[in-house]
């Protein structure tokens, strides 16, 4: 995966992605994957950096759960801010 100039990306520049673009090159990975155009060095390479991407989506997929979760639960661990569902019966 290149940033665009040409240069691949590395661990740190992959750190530095939003979600959005990081998301947005996994994707650009898989589609020269499927493609079937590259050759075997290329695929690893790019099978390598598609890991890379998908673990990097993944730990801002889970920091974000996780402040959701500090927004949402109480200290004891339960909804704050919700009405349950049958509250009205």
């Amino acid at each position: 995966m290149t940033d665009g100039q040409g240069n691949r990306l590395d661990g740190e520049a992959i750190a530095a992605l939003s979600f959005e673009d990081a998301l947005r090159a996994l994707e650009q990975v898989v589609r020269r994957l499927e493609s079937g155009d590259a050759k075997l060095d290329e695929s690893i390479e790019l099978y390598e950096q598609g890991e890379k991407l998908r673990a990097h989506c993944q730990a801002r997929l889970d920091a974000a759960q996780a402040r959701i979760e500090k927004i949402v639960l109480s200290a004891e661990g339960r909804p704050a801010g919700t009405v349950p569902f049958d509250a009205d019966s």
